[in-house]
């Protein structure tokens, strides 16, 4: 584990050769929502070893209809964000969408996440290092593992070297997404912890409905093959009622799924030691 990632987790027991999780809603619906997950995820993974990052979303600006929920305001936002991180003494993330985010979610989360659509953003990447938080940027479903690496080269031009790339799937025509498991090592050749994102990774975008569609009973596969394949992290997100969730439900692990596949990761990751 990189030493970033070790004093990111210094607070918490886990096994030393285990993978890390980033997990929780898709959005900051309400209190009781991210109370709900963060115990929940927080003793599982107390339970299991692993190191955990509480993420949920402050504001949706990437959405497909002017319909869909975006937020409960940002700073209500991030204020329950951070909130729910000291509560439980877990590590937190949020993404951002422009340069003048980036030191206001710096200022409530410990990673700041670039979404996939704005990697290319050579401002955003550089707003984003210059807080001195981990940047955490998503692999556009458009580039190659190869490609990112201008990415990671443009936050580090901030003088930050504490980054991390997530893969999500690559463009498979209109609607779907593919994920291609030669960029875990592709992406780690660039110095730097890969996470694969298995709930994102299942979407199906650009539904003629507006609504993001998505195939939740494939999340335990892609998990299974990112841990067997070396990814450092896995990202999920879960909810206790997908169903009922205000954005992308499609394609979010019910909680109470959680466990059991957290267990078979740990079990896949021992047996490739």
């Amino acid at each position: 584990m990189q030493n970033f990632l070790a004093d990111l987790f210094s607070n918490q027991d886990y096994e030393k050769d285990s993978f890390f999780l980033i997990a929780g809603p898709c959005v900051v619906e309400n209190e009781a929502l991210l109370n709900a997950v963060a115990s929940s995820v927080s003793g599982i993974c107390k339970k299991l070893g692993i190191p955990y990052v509480f993420k949920a979303s402050y504001r949706k600006a990437n959405r497909t209809s002017t319909h869909s929920f975006s937020g409960i305001g940002d700073l209500e936002g991030l204020s329950l964000l951070k909130q729910t991180g000291d509560s439980f003494h877990l590590p937190t993330t949020t993404d951002i969408h422009s340069v003048q985010e980036a030191s206001l979610a710096a200022a409530h989360t410990d990673i700041l996440q670039i979404p996939a659509f704005l990697c290319r953003q050579t401002d955003l990447l550089q707003a984003a290092g210059e807080t001195g938080k981990i940047v955490n940027i998503k692999k556009g479903q458009f580039l190659s593992g190869e490609a990112i690496k201008f990415a990671v080269e443009k936050v580090r031009k901030s003088g930050n070297e504490k980054i991390m790339l997530t893969e999500r799937g690559t463009t498979f025509g209109y609607q779907d997404l593919i994920v291609d498991y030669r960029n875990i090592p592709i992406m780690q050749s660039h110095g730097v912890p890969v996470v694969v994102d298995c709930t994102h990774s299942l979407q199906q975008p650009n539904q003629a409905s507006g609504i993001t569609g998505g195939n939740p009973r494939l999340i335990s596969t892609i998990a299974k093959a990112a841990i067997a394949t070396g990814a450092d992290g896995i990202f999920i997100e879960t909810h206790p009622d997908p169903s009922k969730a205000l954005s992308d439900g499609a394609n979010m692990l019910r909680l109470d799924l959680l466990e059991d596949l957290l267990e078979q990761l740990v079990k896949i990751r021992k047996s490739i030691l």
